[in-house]
């Protein structure tokens, strides 16, 4: 499942940077024969390498632990392939310009975004559909292929049930006819807290609805039923329901809990779970489960969503500026047609990609490892031993036919926990310290995504490539208009925001040899003389000039502060106080910065 949360979240990302103002400039059947002939050698590749993979079931020379890597491995492969078909279907098959001509689809994104979802889903029920043969052989179950679709769509589309919901709720706030709404929604925090507020709400409630959804029951009376209950109202465990699990028939040797509020709090057994188990193991397996509330650990998946979150914003922008600095890349949309447009969006986009495999593979799924390690600890040490737990382990592992030695990205190999539960038998004090080391990491991640939050959003990051895309674009115009005063003013005053003073003073000075009387030159220039951080480049005697000819062409109040300090930085502080003054007098902004400049004149130098 938490493979296919990370397609879902790349291909909504995929499809929300296409370009569908304009409409398709091709005929449907010349984006629809493309399209269909993709999926017809999509399916027949799939088909090709599913039937190797049942031929090798059959001929029995593989371990099933080796073949259900195989089989794994070969839903990933098939599952990023039907990625690439569905970019291709949304970047050069038109697939968002056709929806968007559907009436009413252009106001509401969200059923743009169902029909296209469903384009990927239909990718993905071709995979469930030749793959189940090695399915049912590699884990010995008797579902039908109808059921065992059907059984993957619902265990899949409430992934999607956050993001139907967000989307929604965006459309609504779109369409409001408050524009202090859409102001908030249009600006950075406004987003980001929304989005925080709104996803911890959605999550504290939402597994109501998805359980509902999935079918679950409450698990029945009976021997190992009652004991499970009881056993949990001994360790004061608060949840809401203990379920049946219904995915792919009850046949999939599963647990799992959901709800971050003890209200909406289940916990799921499913019955080949419960028939397998003995009464002891299934304890540990609730343990387990109860490590996770324990350590609120679904909580933190809440974080990390959102962290990713607050970095995209700035990904975003950067990836943008980023683009803009890259001549090629604009070439591709100077021509203003919408495929060329596309495939630009989908260029920029490529970073926002990287990056969200990296954070939630490595990152996240790093937490996640020890977050499972922490819960077997847990589960242990409720049990009093951790004997329980490992026969849990190693029962699922032998019935659904998994091998040890093999990891994934969000859980350690059946083998090392196992060893890790050995050790903590002998190492009492294992579990306290494996919880203090994951809180210090914790902690350095919150500081590392804090700090990186701040540099792509606020920061010097954001600020200077900001700054170096207006070059890149002054720097253009400059090429068609050489002689533009204007231009040159605004590239030197760029230059000096980005720190660059060198090469402000530079355009400073040709500025006014072009136009000696250009005064925001003359007051600019003055300022730069005056207070330079590189000293070398400072010359008061030269700043006072040039300051005193920009207040003779213009006398306000911030041409008359650059006067003044000026003077302050030649020590004619009955000069600068005076200047400063009438600066003050005649200002109608900026009253408090004025203020502070004068005290620091009548202090007589502070800072200097």
């Amino acid at each position: 499942m938490f493979n296919n949360i990370i397609y879902f979240i790349v291909v909504l990302l995929i499809y929300n940077v296409s370009f569908p103002d304009s409409p398709p400039e091709d005929f449907l059947t010349v984006s629809l024969g493309p399209l269909v002939l993709s999926w017809i050698v999509f399916a027949f590749y799939c088909a090709r390498v599913f039937g190797r993979l049942f031929q090798r079931i059959r001929e029995g020379e593989e371990s099933e632990g080796i073949l259900t890597d195989r089989y794994q491995r070969l839903n990933v492969r098939l599952s990023v392939l039907a990625i690439f078909l569905f970019t291709l279907a949304v970047h050069f098959f038109n697939l968002k310009q056709w929806l968007s001509l559907i009436p009413g689809f252009r106001q509401f994104s969200v059923l743009q975004g169902i029909l296209g979802l469903a384009v990927f889903f239909f990718y993905l029920c071709t995979i469930w559909y030749v793959a189940h043969p090695a399915y049912r052989a590699i884990f010995r179950v008797g579902i039908s292929r109808g059921s065992f679709i059907l059984s993957q769509l619902r265990f899949n589309l409430p992934i999607l049930f956050p993001w139907l919901i967000l989307s929604f709720v965006y459309d609504l706030l779109a369409l409001s006819p408050w524009p202090g709404i859409n102001a908030v929604m249009n600006s950075v925090y406004g987003q980001m807290v929304f989005f925080a507020v709104f996803i911890i709400l959605l999550m504290a409630v939402l597994p109501k609805f998805i359980q509902s959804w999935w079918g679950c029951k409450p698990l029945p009376s009976s021997e190992k039923a009652d004991l499970l209950r009881l056993f949990l109202a001994e360790n004061g465990f608060k949840y809401r329901g203990l379920l049946t699990w219904p995915i792919f028939e009850g046949r999939m040797l599963t647990a799992g809990i959901m709800g971050i509020v003890p209200r909406y709090r289940y916990i799921l057994v499913a019955d080949s779970l419960l028939k397998a188990l003995s009464a002891d193991e299934l304890k540990a397996v609730l343990a387990h489960e109860m490590g996770h509330v324990r350590y609120r650990h679904l909580f933190f998946y809440i974080l990390f969503f959102i962290g990713f979150m607050v970095l995209s914003f700035g990904l975003a922008d950067i990836s943008i500026y980023l683009a803009f600095l890259w001549p090629g890349l604009m070439d591709l949309i100077a021509g203003g047609e919408a495929r060329s447009a596309s495939i630009f969006y989908l260029i920029i986009s490529l970073p926002m990609l990287i990056s969200l495999l990296v954070y939630f593979r490595f990152v996240m799924g790093f937490f996640m490892r020890h977050f499972e390690r922490q819960a077997d600890l847990y589960s242990a040490a409720v049990m009093g031993t951790p004997i329980f737990t490992i026969r849990s382990l190693e029962t699922i592992a032998f019935l659904s036919g998994k091998s040890r030695d093999i990891p994934n990205w969000h859980h350690f190999s059946i083998r090392e926990r196992v060893a890790y539960l050995k050790r903590a038998y002998q190492e009492p004090d294992l579990l306290r310290r494996h919880n203090r080391a994951v809180f210090i990491l914790f902690l350095i991640y919150l500081v590392c995504i804090a700090g990186l939050a701040y540099l792509f959003n606020w920061g010097p990051v954001k600020r200077y490539t900001t700054y170096a895309v207006i070059e890149q674009a002054i720097r253009r115009e400059l090429t068609k208009e050489p002689q533009n005063v204007e231009l040159y003013l605004s590239l030197a005053t760029v230059y000096q925001q980005m720190g660059k003073e060198r090469e402000a003073l530079r355009i400073y000075e040709q500025i006014i040899r072009l136009d000696p009387y250009r005064a925001a030159a003359l007051n600019n220039l003055a300022w730069l003389l005056a207070t330079a951080s590189d000293r070398d480049l400072r010359d008061p005697d030269r700043a006072v000039e040039l300051a005193k000819r920009a207040v003779t062409l213009e006398r306000s109040p911030g041409f008359l502060d650059t006067l003044a300090e000026a003077y302050f930085v030649n020590g004619c502080l009955e000069d600068a106080i005076k200047t400063i003054k009438e600066a003050l007098a005649t200002a109608t902004e900026n009253m408090g910065y004025y203020e502070r400049q004068l005290k620091r004149f009548e202090k007589g130098g502070a800072g200097h």
